[in-house]
């Protein structure tokens, strides 16, 4: 991603023809100082308001699992993690500049997701976090849209889901009418909270599942810091390095199978990996109700219940 100054190159041609001058030197090398920071600037995430770009999180003892999103194409992402839990990506989506190096540009697709399999570090235990940078290009035009969630149709593959409310329309205002997966959740809600966050999660003892909700609407077409964290007796939730919101909530997380889903909802039985790439080929139909568009990075789910995300304040957007 860096690239080599336009005047470097042309230095290095002349060279090899006449020795140049001390002004010509001169005019090239403040050519090449202007040239570097203007790749600097075009490669330079969004918002990114001249703080350190390169300043991301680290994987720490209660890390579960760290996607910083840094791939510069393919659909493999990385986890920068202790447990190495890497996941795979469907075709529509991409690679791109981020807040923090590179990111994941998700679309209204069915197939724009990334899909982590289930493994045991993933449970909550005693707390949890999950945090995220995001850059939405749009709310969703229906109940929600997941950052990342463990949730599926089947009861017993429940246990978590963090997402932003959308508009919940319903025909004539929407083209077709939503399954209502997540009807109960944001009913839960505010009326008209589109742009809200969401965190739902099922409880370990009998009973429906809770969710609760940010006060402030997460705006668009700008890099916001999300998080949400959970001690088995309050839930707080968290936009820009600032608690918006804390809810109690007294019990834990109900462990589950359920694999992780970054930027969409889907049950991973839908899957095929038939050809290469991994497709939704099963789904009831086909159309993106909940699928997020807009950017996520340096996603990182903790097994305790963080209050300070670092850098959150420091590269907050302008």
């Amino acid at each position: 991603m860096t690239a080599v100054a336009p005047g470097a190159r042309t230095a290095g041609h002349r060279a090899t023809a006449r020795p140049a001058t001390r002004r010509t030197v001169d005019a090239i090398a403040v050519l090449a100082l202007a040239a570097a920071a203007v790749c600097g600037c075009a490669h330079a995430p969004r918002g990114s308001g001249g703080q350190d770009a390169n300043a991301g999180i680290a994987s720490d003892s209660v890390t579960a699992g760290l996607w910083h999103m840094d791939e510069t194409g393919g659909t493999l992402v990385a986890d920068a993690g202790p447990f190495r839990i890497a996941g795979r990506a469907g075709v529509d989506t991409r690679t791109d500049f981020g807040r923090i190096r590179g990111a994941r540009l998700f679309t209204r697709s069915i197939a724009s997701f990334v899909y982590v399999p289930y493994n045991p570090v993933l449970e909550a235990g005693s707390s949890l976090t999950i945090e995220a940078w995001i850059y939405l290009n749009a709310y969703g035009q229906y109940e929600d849209t997941p950052i990342a969630a463990r949730w599926t149709q089947v009861a017993s593959e429940q246990s978590w889901m963090f997402s932003v409310l959308g508009s919940d329309a319903r025909p004539p205002l929407a083209f077709l009418a939503s399954p209502g997966y997540h009807g109960g959740l944001i009913a839960q809600g505010p009326a008209g909270g589109r742009g809200r966050l969401m965190f739902a999660f099922q409880p370990e003892d009998a009973g429906p599942p809770r969710a609760y909700f940010s006060t402030r609407a997460i705006p668009l077409s700008k890099w916001v810091q999300v998080a949400v964290s959970f001690d088995e007796k309050v839930v707080r939730l968290w936009i820009d390095g600032d608690l918006d919101a804390q809810f109690a909530s007294r019990g834990a997380i109900r462990d589950s199978r359920a694999a992780l889903i970054i930027g969409n909802y889907l049950d991973p039985r839908w899957l095929s990996d038939f050809g290469g790439d991994l497709k939704v080929t099963t789904a009831p139909d086909m159309n993106p109700y909940y699928a997020f568009d807009g950017f996520i990075d340096e996603l990182r789910i903790s097994n305790a219940a963080r209050a300070d995300f670092g850098y959150a304040k420091g590269l907050r957007p302008r």
